[in-house]
């Protein structure tokens, strides 16, 4: 079972029956796939979930194509076919699945939840598909803490949907990936900072070969110096610092991020951290630097809206509509540009840049669909974003494409996702070691004195 829920810890005694998993609405909406990931096992599905998934199959972002995306594949799974008694076959290797109706709560619960809710709806149901197989084990699989905490109130067994979910330690190992040396002989400091090639064997800094995008600070006599190992040569490399449209780094970790973003052979670049960090702002300036390589720069960001509402709902034209989602990035635009005189050649180039749509500002509901090639893709508040969307967006990069992520695990907006399970940190885990990755995670705040006190302290 792809699965990481534990139910496979539960006994079978005698004949293995399949066990039985009631699904929640939020389960389909997160993963459209998620009812091929559960082995043989046979699902439910409460016809109030489908009653939900029609709210929200209009639109354009992510749950809307979650939703037509199910009632889509069971279609083609019924095949005009009804579901009986059992459910019918989701496909080779895997159970049944089958669209209960409605059922109410049992005489001894009737008290227990007073309000007719979608939500109690589905426990309800979960509990009678329980009552009425008590050979087999069911259980009701939400990502829902608070229908999670009212089913176990009611005895129900119930389980968070961890299939993308990344184990902890994983998650805090992501955020060491720079490895400090002392004690580095001063011939090879020396040849790595100040020979031609700037380069060493990783043999004389380390016992085990590293890892692709192995970061490395080698501290000597107070001094630190900033180091990689590139894959392609086999060898630990210098990581100079580079100023990139007026932006310089302001400490190692930013001058790691600039040199991930110039590199043409890091094809996918993950950059995390707290708020003032710099991660929009260098991964946009160095676009900026590179814009002669590329045919668009796009800088986008997922549109958060509240519940299930599309951005159609918000008052004005589709510019006034944006403007919210856009203004964010359009600030780190404006401080890029303020590094110039107005008139300035460098501030005409940028201004070009927008009017010829070379550098696109938008909210990512307006870039899905796209085929990216030769395209320089930024993708801000990345951590907003499931792990099935990430994959999305990043198969359709083309040839000469470079993509960009941004964005910090520990202030997530989606009710379902995160620090474990969000796209950005399945991203960080999947693509650990990958040559053409790298991950860097800013620590230090640059905004302003008082942003990087209120971080700390507030």
């Amino acid at each position: 079972m792809n699965m990481k829920i534990n139910v496979n810890a539960i006994p079978n005694h005698g004949v293995r029956k399949p066990k039985i998993f009631v699904l929640d609405t939020n389960i389909i909406l997160h993963d459209c796939k998620a009812i091929r990931k559960f082995q043989d096992n046979d699902l439910v599905i409460p016809v109030t979930v489908i009653e939900e998934l029609d709210k929200f199959k209009k639109g354009n972002d992510n749950l809307a194509y979650n939703a037509r995306g199910f009632m889509r594949d069971i279609d083609r799974i019924t095949d005009g076919r009804t579901f009986g008694k059992d459910g019918i076959p989701i496909g080779k290797g895997l159970g049944n699945i089958k669209i209960e109706p409605n059922h109410p709560f049992p005489e001894s619960m009737k008290g227990m939840f007073y309000e007719d809710i979608p939500d109690h709806r589905i426990l309800a149901t979960a509990i009678w598909v329980r009552d009425n197989n008590p050979d087999r084990f069911v259980a009701l699989v939400t990502k829902d803490i608070n229908l999670r905490m009212k089913a176990k109130a009611a005895g129900m067994e119930v389980q968070d949907y961890l299939t993308d979910r990344i184990q902890e330690d994983k998650v805090e190992n992501a955020n060491r990936e720079v490895q400090i040396l002392e004690n580095i002989p001063q011939e090879v400091i020396q040849k790595l900072a100040y020979s031609p090639e700037n380069s060493v064997e990783w043999k004389s800094i380390s016992k085990t070969q590293p890892r692709a995008n192995q970061l490395y600070k080698i501290k000597k006599n107070g001094d630190t110096i900033c180091a990689r190992y590139d894959a392609d040569v086999d060898k630990i490399v210098l990581v100079k610092a580079h100023d990139v449209y007026g932006i310089k780094p302001r400490n190692q970790e930013q001058k790691f991020a600039i040199d991930a973003c110039l590199n043409p052979n890091i094809q996918l670049v993950s950059m995390t951290g707290g708020a003032g960090t710099g991660k929009t702002l260098i991964a946009l300036a160095s676009a900026l630097e590179q814009a002669d390589k590329f045919d668009q720069i796009i800088l986008t960001r997922p549109t958060i809206v509240l519940g299930n509402q599309d951005i159609g709902f918000l008052p004005g034209d589709q510019k006034t509509k944006m403007s919210p989602f856009v203004q964010p990035l359009m600030d780190n635009y404006n401080v890029i540009r303020s590094q110039f005189r107005p008139g300035s050649k460098e501030a005409a180039r940028l201004d070009a840049l927008i009017n010829d749509e070379k550098l696109i500002i938008s909210p990512l509901a307006y870039i899905r669909g796209r085929s990216l090639g030769r395209v320089y893709f930024i993708c801000d508040e990345a951590q907003n974003l499931t792990p099935n969307e990430i994959k999305t967006i990043i198969t359709r990069a083309g040839d000469g494409t470079k993509m960009v992520f941004t964005g910090d695990i520990f202030q997530i907006d989606q009710p379902y996702l995160d620090q474990w399970s969000n796209g950005l940190t399945h991203l960080n885990e999947k693509m650990e070691g990958q040559k053409l990755f790298e991950h860097i995670f800013l620590r230090i705040g640059e905004r302003s004195e008082l942003s990087d006190i209120a971080a700390k302290l507030l």
